[in-house]
């Protein structure tokens, strides 16, 4: 059977988006559809600002509204230590811990030649940039236990290795193959606890 077209294009648009399916993008469309205007309205308007004013800071590649963002910018972050993560969704999984007070720096992927994607395609070249700048003591390498985060980190490693900067790798804790943003909070702090040096 098909339902008015409007629906159909609520759903649509449902399924565009990881995870769902077509059973879930219906029952999401009907959900909107029972809900009240209002409701609805705070939706759309939340989704058009996500898009709006959420942007990529200038420093350290997180999402943010104001540029640098509010890590970058705090007094109270210690800038001596950087953790390199592979997306911005990976600062909010180290920021849930609530025990990493240094900075971040969002490498926007990982290396994967398969994939077309080499150092250039990455935040690589900035990262090299602030160590080269002083003033940083540690890089923790907090990309994921998998083939292209583990590169990705040696990689670092390597082109950091003559900086006079300590570099550094989570501890294994993450299983091998495993996401940061799927990670609980106790997990991740004993990682971020037990890194080693690279």
């Amino acid at each position: 059977m098909t339902g008015p077209k409007p629906l159909s294009n609520l759903m649509e648009q449902f399924q565009k988006l990881p995870g769902i399916g077509r059973k879930t993008a219906e029952r999401l469309a009907f959900h909107i559809l029972k809900a009240d205007i209002k409701d609805v309205a705070r939706f759309a308007e939340s989704l058009r600002d996500v898009k709006e004013k959420v942007s990529l800071c200038s420093v350290c590649g997180s999402l943010t509204e104001l540029d640098p963002c509010a890590i970058c910018s705090d007094p109270e972050r210690n800038k001596g230590v950087i953790c390199v993560v592979e997306e911005p969704h990976d600062v909010f999984a180290v920021e849930r811990i609530g025990e990493f007070t240094g900075v971040y720096h969002v490498l926007m992927g990982v290396l994967s030649p398969l994939d077309g994607v080499g150092p250039e395609e990455l935040r690589i070249g900035e990262l090299v940039a602030r160590v080269e700048k002083g003033g940083v003591d540690e890089v923790i390498v907090a990309t994921n236990p998998n083939v292209e985060g583990e590169a990705t980190g040696m990689y670092i490693a390597k082109i950091l290795g003559g900086k006079n900067t300590l570099v550094t790798r989570i501890a294994r804790g993450l299983p091998m193959g495993g996401d940061l943003e799927y990670a609980d909070e106790v997990t991740l702090s004993k990682a971020i606890i037990g890194r080693l040096k690279m």
